[in-house]
Order: structure tokens, then C-alpha cells, then sequence
């Protein structure tokens, strides 16, 4: 990847050198004569090269305006970041315009850093914005997908449909939400992989951290257990559950009653809210009270066994 971006910077700037010395032969550190000789070499090439250099003036006072320009909306662009990097939002409101803002800098600084060189060279900008309306038609099929996005980016943020760090699901694809900005929002699975969604392509999203979630568990008891007993001593062990976990059960799970009659297992089902984050770690913990809670009961818990008979 480094070796790819440096080929890259290499190719731009040579591109960049031959077309400054094919606008400005000028500034080729070369005798009049030979730079005579050259500019008629260029000329019966490229027709009239001071077309081009009337138009657009590259000398070196333009180069150093551009470097300079470019040197300060990268200090400024860095300052925005720096200060944004200190700010710790505490909602999920404010996480997301945080992102957005992060965002809409980037694209904001490249935006008048281009505008700003052009207008260093000699480009009449104004001139550029006054014809806008004769290629905004085409300009508008072109980029219409990226208008979209920064549309629909702006109503995420708005009109709090989800925010940064609320779990949703998206075609199928479940994951918190770590970034919602001008163009993309970027969605991570529990794995750390992290999918990357243009913003008009999100339709029909289920945000699961709006309200509680259902961890649901099926503890299954033999048949040779007494069933009252059995329930019993599962709604004792639940009603524990918050004094030992209170940040993860903030009420009561609820046992709802027999779920299935298995072969070899009376199945109990049991439900309680969580936050959707914690939902599989409620399971797990769970699995392990009700385990623990049974075998204390002396509760059998069914599991399969092998009978083997000698001849």
C-alpha cells in the first residue's frame, strides 16, 4: 500500500513538472535562444502554448502561493482535528455529530483548498460559478448518488434514527454503529470486522438499542424431576440475578412457563430484558446460575448417555 501510494505522489509530480514546463518554458533554466528554439518545437506540437499560460499563471510566485495555502488549510485542518479529538461526547446524539463533523471538515478543507489554488493560478472562479447552471444538469446525474448520501447523513444525524454506538441490523448484518459521516456510515460486527455503508443504501434499519432486548434460555429438566419443584427453585434463582449482577439485569428475568416436552427433557423458558451489547453475556450468564442453581437443588439436568451390554 505504501509503495502504491509513493508510486503514486511520484507519477503526479512528474505529470505536475511536465505540464509547468509545457505551459511556462520560461522557467526552464535554459539560454533565450534554446528556450526560442523550444517554445516553436511546443507550439507546432501543442499549437499556441500561451493560451495556455495567459490564462493560467504558473510561475514560481503561484507555486509558493499554493504551498502556502496548502500549508495552512492542512494547520487548520489539524487544529479542527486536534480540538474535535479532546471532545468526549457523552450521548450517542453527540457521538454522532461528533463523527459528522469530522466528516464534513475533511471534504470542507479540500473543497476551499482547490478553490482557493485555483484562484492563485489566475482561474476566474467567479467565473466558474456564474456557468454553474449550464453544467449543473450534468453535474447533477453525475454526482447524484453523492448528494444522496450527504442528504440522507444529514437526516441520521437529525432525526436520530440511530446514533454512534447503538447496535442495529442492516440486511441481515448486525453491528454497532462506530461512524456516520458525510458520505459513509461504517457498522462493526462483534468481531471487529467493520462494514461500510453509503448512506442512501440504508433502508429498513432495526435499531436494537432503542429498547431492552430478549436474552432467551430453555433450561431443561429430566422427567423424573418433580415440575413444581423445578420451577420453583429456577424463580429463586432468578429473583438473585440483579443483587449479583446489577449491571447486567437492572429487573427481574421472567419464566415464562414450558416451552417443549423433548424426548428426554422437560424444556423451561426464561426471558430477560437486557441491553442489546449484553445480550449473549446474559445468556452465558444465564446457562451458568441456572447450572449452578440446579445442582445445588439437586436438579437433574438430562444429557445423553451410552449403555453398553456385554454378550
Amino acid at each position: 500500500m505504501k509503495k502504491s501510494r509513493t508510486k503514486r505522489i511520484i507519477g503526479l509530480l512528474i505529470a505536475f513538472l511536465l505540464f509547468l514546463i509545457l505551459t511556462n518554458p520560461s522557467l526552464l533554466p535554459l539560454p533565450e535562444d534554446a528556450k526560442d528554439t523550444l517554445y516553436e518545437v511546443w507550439s507546432g506540437l501543442f499549437g499556441n502554448v500561451e493560451e495556455v499560460s495567459g490564462s493560467v499563471t504558473i510561475n514560481w510566485v503561484a507555486i509558493f502561493q499554493i504551498i502556502a495555502i496548502l500549508l495552512l488549510m492542512s494547520l487548520i485542518y489539524n487544529v479542527i482535528r486536534w480540538i474535535l479529538e479532546r471532545v468526549t461526547p457523552k450521548t450517542g446524539k453527540g457521538k454522532s455529530v461528533h463523527t459528522m463533523l469530522e466528516s464534513f471538515t475533511f471534504y470542507a478543507v479540500v473543497l476551499i483548498s482547490l478553490i482557493w489554488c485555483l484562484a492563485a493560478i489566475g482561474v476566474n472562479v467567479s467565473t466558474i460559478f456564474a456557468s454553474i447552471g449550464i453544467v449543473a444538469l450534468v453535474i447533477g446525474f453525475a454526482a447524484e448518488s453523492l448528494i444522496e448520501d450527504i442528504i440522507t447523513g444529514l437526516f441520521l444525524v437529525f432525526e436520530d434514527e440511530f446514533n454512534v454506538g447503538d447496535i442495529i441490523e442492516f440486511n441481515g448484518y448486525r453491528g454497532t454503529v462506530s461512524k456516520i459521516g458525510v458520505r459513509v456510515t461504517c457498522i462493526e460486527d462483534g468481531g471487529g470486522n467493520v462494514k461500510i455503508v453509503n448512506n442512501s443504501d440504508i433502508r429498513n434499519v432495526l435499531n436494537k438499542s432503542k429498547a431492552l432486548s430478549a436474552a432467551v434460555v430453555d433450561a431443561p429438566v429430566s422427567y423424573a424431576v418433580e415440575l413444581e419443584k423445578a420451577e420453583e427453585t429456577l424463580k429463586e434463582i432468578l429473583k438473585s440475578l440483579p443483587g449479583k449482577y446489577p449491571q447486567m439485569f437492572k429487573q427481574i428475568p421472567v419464566y415464562t412457563g414450558v416451552q417443549t416436552l423433548d424426548a428426554s427433557s422437560v424444556n423451561l423458558r426464561v426471558v430477560a430484558y437486557v441491553d442489546e451489547e449484553k445480550i449473549f453475556d446474559a445468556q452465558r450468564m444465564l446457562n451458568r446460575e441456572i447450572k449452578i442453581g440446579f445442582d445445588k437443588a439437586g436438579i437433574e439436568i438430562p444429557f445423553q448417555q451410552v449403555v453398553v451390554h456385554n454378550a
